[in-house]
């Protein structure tokens, strides 16, 4: 017998604790959920990073899991939430780690994907499975789980929040000076093989500073390999042409840089998200990954997709006969991606009429101030 969902959830308890682009891809269910149930209190369990980008989201509680703190860490928000029921708990995490810690969380009903989209078992810790969706958008997938409440209104919208202080930190690395946004790495995990070349990231500085003038800023963590990426780009690039951010911003200020951006380019990695999120263009580089999956979801139209030369380049089968989502694991596939194919794309959104973000609101003032 299936277990019931509410009609009218007072409270929704939402368990997805990473990564960056995916958390920005969830925002907009949680949207709709506030759409459709406006007096419904909303908790949401998340990462510790990713709350640093997403603190402050409205009608949004935030129950903060340090991935790094393990068992000891889950006992402790056991013990936060010992009080609290979700009459529906969303879990949208397919981890073992995740699933664990659902267990010490009280739902009158849980909520998980269905059992093809399921990984590590996560349905056997869940009550309701979603419908089949055979090849959905990670967008699509989250989505799912408003549908299958009975949400009607599934518009997309976000209202990240960026606070003022964010554009502080921005304008003091960028100053007034129109640029386009790299973050050419991905996250350094064994075996991504997501980064493109500073040989061809250097090519597009060059282009867009011969061309159009306008400067480059590399932006990204402090790891030494994208400090040694942004030195590399910088040292292969005209004099002049690009500004290193490279770990000099926090996630709030990465968030302001990118929506002050005219584009944005990188890889598949937090940031192509954060700009789909913030309506800012971005000019996704996609080979190991399938893009149909995971690419930037308003901006499809302008990834350079080399998934399907991967997959017959390194995986030898025809796209049609592998997993959905399967990743090109190979150092190699990223050099499929040309710097031609790239400047293409960025010249057909230069070519578009551009809007400015809208200035903070202490900036504002100042303007009317002045």
């Amino acid at each position: 017998m299936k277990h019931p969902l509410p009609a009218q959830p007072r409270h929704i308890g939402v368990l997805r604790l990473s990564a960056l682009g995916d958390v920005c891809n969830l925002v907009p269910t949680v949207r709709a959920l506030q759409r459709q149930w406006p007096e419904a209190r909303i908790t949401w369990i998340i990462g510790k990073g990713e709350h640093s980008l997403l603190a402050g989201l409205t009608g949004v509680e935030f129950v903060v899991y340090d991935k790094a703190s393990g068992l000891a860490g889950m006992r402790a928000l056991w013990r936060e939430l010992a009080d609290t029921r979700f009459d529906v708990l969303l879990h949208m995490q397919q981890a073992v780690r995740a699933s664990v810690l659902s267990l010490g969380l009280k739902a009158t009903v849980r909520v998980g994907y269905d059992k093809d989209r399921a990984k590590d078992r996560q349905h056997w810790f869940t009550h309701r499975q979603l419908m089949p969706h055979p090849r959905a958008h990670v967008l699509e997938s989250f989505l799912d789980f408003a549908r299958l409440l009975g949400v009607e209104d599934l518009s997309l919208a976000w209202d990240l929040p960026v606070p003022p202080s964010a554009h502080r930190e921005a304008m003091a690395l960028t100053g007034d000076s129109p640029y386009v946004l790299i973050s050419p790495c991905a996250n350094p995990r064994l075996r991504n093989f997501r980064n493109w070349s500073a040989e061809g990231y250097a090519t597009l500085a060059g282009h867009l500073w011969e061309q159009h003038g306008l400067k480059t800023l590399l932006t990204g963590g402090g790891s030494t390999q994208e400090r040694e990426m942004g030195a590399r780009i910088q040292a292969l690039s005209p004099a002049q042409s690009t500004i290193d951010a490279i770990g000099a911003s926090s996630l709030k200020g990465l968030l302001a840089l990118i929506q002050r951006a005219r584009v944005t380019v990188a890889p598949d990695s937090g940031p192509v998200h954060m700009a789909n999120a913030l309506g800012t263009p971005v000019v996704g580089l996609y080979a190991t990954t399938n893009p149909d999956r995971a690419a930037p979801y308003l901006w499809r139209d302008y990834v350079v997709n080399r998934y399907p030369d991967a997959v017959e380049a390194f995986l030898h089968q025809p796209l049609e006969s592998i997993s959905w989502g399967q990743r090109v694991r190979h150092p190699d596939a990223m050099s499929l991606i040309g710097s031609e194919d790239v400047i293409e794309r960025l010249e057909a959104i230069l070519a578009q009429p551009h809007t400015p973000p809208p200035a903070p609101p202490d900036m504002e003032s100042r303007a009317h101030e002045a």
